[in-house]
């Protein structure tokens, strides 16, 4: 019973980015208690400068070359041998990208741990003496990472291609309560490293995890080598543009790394505190919906059924809009409640409170963009094309650290002076992320022929004046109810944001149903399907529940 409920398959898209969403809800949860905890331990100055900054290098190598083959190729691949009905090749494909992987993640992290003082060098040109020991003994702690969450990374393809996301989802969940268990244990027995081998200890649950799961479906591990097998050399090509295409992306953090790096202490934490805030939603609902999707993409590319497949992205673009609309809006006038509630604690100071206020407002900007870019990529992926994301992300990212440059200095517009200072960075990265979203979106379109756009737009326009009125009554009521709880207290910010949040959210549901929002109703109809598990009617110009993934 318990082996059929952990690896159940998910049947449709939404069933499944429900799983993958409420899992990244726990994941993203445990996120902010681990920020939480950094920050009051530590606070936003040099401690976690050079933890974030630690993290530069191991992050980069994962990326371009795990994300890059799995994203990109292995599961398009592996989920043809699937439909072929032709196991054994996809089990010997796992294990052929696997070897690969843990071959050239070894090799590769070895030489970097070497050199890691040189790199580090290039990566925080602002960091010196103590501040830049500590970010290279750190850096070279977590070069395990990359191998473990490789080998992770390759069981949880295998795992989204069996439409497997409930054990998939569990992966993130334990990788954070490494970091914490790092954080509270680990810390007061190794000092600041010890946050490093929390972070190697997540990376190792993250793996176990779906060890289990795999096996069930079949999976055991050979010793394979082959360079020649045609389907290495397909995920070889389409994975050069994919891995060029995460260049570019992990060239933007660099980038702001090294900006950051020569502002003022505690800047590089400041950012990475409050991305790590913005990316709460774009996570639980734009990446959510994306990994759900792409396995009914992909299925859809192959058979060449355009038509489906335009419907179900429109479908599965409206079902995050729905959600990331009013969620930026709430980010956005309860920020500074959300900051103070989360990190204003212990040695996080009322100065770093207001830099993360202002560099999250900015962030806010490009919230919808962020949380659809992963969906239009996969779109492209879907048709095994990763050239184009890759020439449309390097102008995006162009344009990135040319305004990053610009927006940390102080400048006047309109008359106005201003110095944004880190929230520069955010700023110029919200510009830029609506600029790939807007490009990714025409290429695309371009390709298919249609994105449904007049659907789309319909959708949004509704959910924008149900979010409006949202945005008024939570401004409203958080200056109403503050004479009744104040801002002096936890206990006093946490209910004047809980408040003014589910007030305005409950209004957003009325004028979402009194305008008849197609989306609001199939979510509504939804829940009441499974609070009180009715079969409920839905309309026939709702998202199609049924699209098989």
């Amino acid at each position: 019973m318990i082996k059929s409920l952990i690896n159940g398959e998910s049947k449709t898209i939404t069933s499944a980015a429900i799983i993958v969403g409420a899992a990244s809800l726990a994941s993203r949860f445990l996120g902010v208690i681990r920020d939480r905890i950094l920050a009051g331990q530590f606070g936003a100055g040099d401690t976690l400068d050079t933890y974030y900054a630690a993290f530069r290098i191991p992050d980069l190598i994962f990326n371009l070359l795990v994300l890059g083959a799995l994203s990109a190729g292995f599961i398009p691949i592996f989920t043809l041998y699937l439909q072929r009905q032709e196991n054994d090749k996809a089990w010997r494909l796992t294990n052929e990208i696997l070897n690969l992987i843990i071959i050239g993640l070894l090799v590769l992290c070895g030489l970097l741990f070497i050199f890691a003082p040189q790199l580090m060098q290039l990566i925080t040109p602002g960091f010196s003496g103590d501040k830049m020991a500590t970010t290279i003994a750190l850096t070279r702690i977590m070069f395990l990472s990359p191998l473990l969450l490789g080998i992770s990374s390759v069981l949880g393809g295998v795992l989204q291609s069996f439409k497997r996301f409930l054990v998939y989802s569990f992966a993130p969940i334990f990788y954070n309560l490494g970091i914490i268990f790092g954080a509270l244990v680990f810390v007061p027995w190794w000092g600041i490293e010890g946050l490093a081998w929390g972070v190697v200890l997540g990376a190792f649950l993250h793996l176990l995890v779906q060890i289990p799961s795999c096996t069930w479906l079949g999976f055991r591990y050979q010793l394979i080598f082959n360079w020649k097998d045609e389907a290495i050399k397909k995920i070889g090509r389409i994975m050069v543009p994919r891995t060029l295409t995460l260049a570019i992306n992990q060239l933007n953090l660099v980038v702001i790394t090294i900006v950051a790096s020569t502002l003022a202490g505690g800047s590089l934490a400041i950012f990475n505190l409050a991305n790590n805030l913005q990316i709460f939603p774009v996570g639980i609902f734009g990446i959510s919906f994306a990994i759900a999707a792409f396995p009914t993409l992909a299925a859809l590319a192959i058979k060449e059924d355009k038509k489906e497949f335009i419907h179900s992205f429109s479908n599965t673009t409206r079902q995050i809009l729905f959600f990331m609309i009013p969620a930026s809006v709430l980010l956005l006038v309860l920020r500074a409640q959300i900051v103070r509630v989360i990190l204003g604690s212990g040695q996080f100071t009322w100065e770093d409170t207001v830099l993360t206020i202002d560099t999250l407002a900015m962030f806010t900007i490009s919230l919808f963009a962020q949380a659809l870019i992963p969906l239009l990529i996969r779109g492209y992926y879907a048709f095994q094309n990763s050239l184009t994301p890759f020439i449309l992300g390097l102008i995006s990212s162009v344009i990135n650290i040319i305004l990053s440059l610009i927006l940390i200095k102080p400048f006047e517009f309109l008359g106005y002076n201003f110095d944004l200072g880190v929230s520069g960075l955010a700023l110029a990265f919200s510009i830029s992320s609506i600029l790939n979203f807007a490009l990714l979106w025409i290429g695309l379109r371009l390709r298919a022929g249609s994105l449904d756009e007049k659907n789309v737009i319909w959708s949004v326009f509704k959910i924008s004046v149900a979010t409006l009125a949202l945005a008024v009554v939570t401004q409203f009521m958080k200056f109403g109810i503050e004479p009744y709880f104040g801002t002096t207290t936890f206990i006093g910010i946490f209910l004047q944001g809980l408040i003014a949040g589910l007030v305005g959210i409950a209004v957003f549901i009325v004028v979402g149903l009194a305008l008849k929002s197609q989306e609001m109703i199939t979510f509504v109809n939804s829940l009441k399907k499974r609070i009180f598990k009715e079969k409920e009617n839905y309309p026939k110009e709702s998202m199609d529940e049924n699209v098989e993934v």
